[in-house]
Formats: C-alpha cells, structure tokens, sequence
C-alpha cells in the first residue's frame, strides 16, 4: 500500500538516441536482469507504443516462477518509456527508462514504484505481517540491484557502439 519507489541513474557518453535504442528493446531485458527470464510482445506489437503490451517471463528463488503482462503507458521516443505490470489502472508495478540531454551524452534514469495493485511482495508480506518493514527492504535493495546492473549494461553496451 505504500508503493515503495526505487530510482538509479547513470550518465552515458552516447546520444540519447542510441541510449533508447537499447533501454526500449526490451527483447534485451531477460540479458540485462536476474529474475527476468524470457518477455516477447503481444498483440503483434514489435516496438514500445502507448498501449502495446509484453509477457514477462520470470523466476525469483523467493517468489517462484511467473508471468506477467506489462503495458506500455508512456513513449516518448527518444525521453521516455514506461510500462506497467498487469493492470494499467492498478499495476502491481510500474517501470520507467527516463533519458535526456546532459553535458554531451544522456542521462539515464531508471525508476520502478510497487502497487498498487497486489504483487508478490504483497503475498510475502501477508504471510509474515510482522516481517513487513524487513521484506520490503530487502526486496527494493534486491531491485535497486537489478537495475543498476541494467543501466550498467546499456551504458557498456551504448558507449562500446558509440
């Protein structure tokens, strides 16, 4: 219910073009992150567009296996991508790349918020009501994690291209 946010930035020495190219082809994302395993586009959907949407594969020692559908409810190529888990109204998680302009490259910013709909955190935290504080910690510090390594990924591979 609190919707806890992470949010990690990097700078890039490489246009913000070539920096969306990678943040918004999430068929690189399963190489980029530790839980998720496989995504594709639905529908038809071949790039990010307001309203496409993805499966999500993905598999947590903690939370098992499971899919998601993502929904992309912000494109605004090349500054903005964001999607979000399961319901658009009520996602379980919403995700954001953020790029823009700075001293010759782009920044990069990477932001997730939990809820509020229900998640797999949500579930841990019903089965241990009194582990709350602790489960979120250790869950956003777990996230905050993954998408450092993310951005560390586009930024090697956007300047290595470069």
């Amino acid at each position: 219910m609190d919707q806890p946010t992470v949010e990690v930035r990097t700078w890039i020495d490489a246009p913000p073009h070539r920096v969306w190219d990678l943040a918004a082809d999430i068929t690189l994302m399963p190489d980029r992150s530790g839980e998720l395993r496989a995504v594709e586009w639905l529908d038809g959907a071949a790039a990010p567009a307001p309203g496409a949407r993805f499966a999500g594969h993905n598999a947590h020692e903690a939370f098992g296996a499971w899919t998601t559908t993502s929904h992309v409810v912000e494109c605004e190529p090349p500054h903005v991508f964001g999607w979000a888990v399961t319901d658009p109204e009520r996602p379980s998680a919403s995700w954001r790349f953020s790029l823009r302009d700075r001293d010759g490259g782009t920044e990069l910013t990477h932001w997730m918020r939990m809820g509020p709909g229900p998640s797999g955190l949500s579930l841990a935290i019903e089965r241990a009501p009194e582990k709350e504080q602790k489960i979120v910690f250790v869950r956003m510090r777990e996230l905050e994690r993954g998408m450092s390594a993310t951005l560390d990924t586009i930024k090697e591979l956007a300047e290595g291209d470069a």
